[in-house]
């Protein structure tokens, strides 16, 4: 079926948690979402195959983290200076985490993510949506979809040895299959095996008792959770909504279209 008639055969409807947990095997987290406030559901408008009516996809929204540094920088610092009951009264009110997307694979590589994205975040109906997460950064659905993206510091370390690995030829992408990096690890050239173990163990000395692991599909996985585990901080202001926000700085004369365009977060 061509991509077109697949997205007039989906729609978009209001969900709940049965919706997400049929497709949670799927999703790269294994942990449950904790206080949910919102799911939608793609569904397909007509039983189709083996599929039938079950869900295609499913957008999970929580109430948001109080401590997230990097919203101090997305908002300009909005909610910096706030008594933390104030704080967390209008984080509560005001904003929305997208905690899951997670799709059926066959409708993967489609764009459905991003519509299930962009489409749904408008029907909360609060001023900020805000998304926290790994895999993003690998499919940058977040960014499609009108979220701004907020990287996160990275540290020296991790720069050395995500060089070390890029140059023996293991790039960002293969970094979220542990085995797909140990196959090529295998099949390295022994110059460029010495090369990288050296960069590993240097990488490894501050990691108290796993500085002596053994290499191995063990060791790979616990490294690629180092260097992929830097959730990046997404967010989105809702174009009708900025006026709500005008009281605590976003929507002021001073910023008509909310908070100035803040200085990205550098890498090390």
């Amino acid at each position: 079926m061509h991509t077109c008639s697949i997205h007039r055969e989906l729609e978009i409807v209001p969900g709940a948690m049965r919706d997400y947990r049929s497709l949670a095997a799927y999703h790269y987290r294994d942990d449950r979402p904790v206080a949910v406030k919102a799911v939608y559901a793609l569904r397909l408008k007509r039983p189709l195959g083996s599929l039938g009516r079950r869900p295609a996809g499913a957008i999970v929204y929580t109430m948001p983290n109080p401590r997230i540094e990097l919203r101090t920088l997305a908002t300009g610092g909005v909610f910096r200076g706030l008594d933390r009951q104030t704080e967390l009264e209008l984080l509560n009110r005001h904003v929305r985490c997208i905690a899951r997307v997670v799709l059926e694979p066959r409708f993967r590589g489609i764009g459905l993510a991003v519509r299930l994205v962009r489409e749904t975040m408008p029907k909360l109906d609060v001023p900020i949506v805000e998304a926290l997460g790994v895999m993003p950064r690998v499919n940058p659905f977040l960014e499609r979809a009108g979220l701004r993206c907020f990287a996160p510091r990275v540290p020296v370390a991790q720069v050395e040895l995500l060089e070390a690995l890029s140059a023996v030829g293991i790039e960002q992408d293969d970094l979220v299959d542990p085995e797909r990096v140990q196959q090529k690890l295998a099949h390295l050239a022994p110059s460029a095996g010495d090369f990288l173990e050296t960069r590993v163990q240097r990488f490894l000395r501050s990691h108290g008792s796993r500085r002596t692991m053994p290499s191995g599909i063990e060791r790979t996985r616990y490294l690629l959770g180092k260097l992929t585990h830097r959730p990046a901080y997404y967010i989105w202001f809702h174009p009708q909504l900025r006026h709500v926000l005008g009281p605590l700085g976003l929507g002021s004369p001073l910023h008509p279209e909310g908070p100035e365009q803040p200085m990205e977060a550098q890498p090390l």
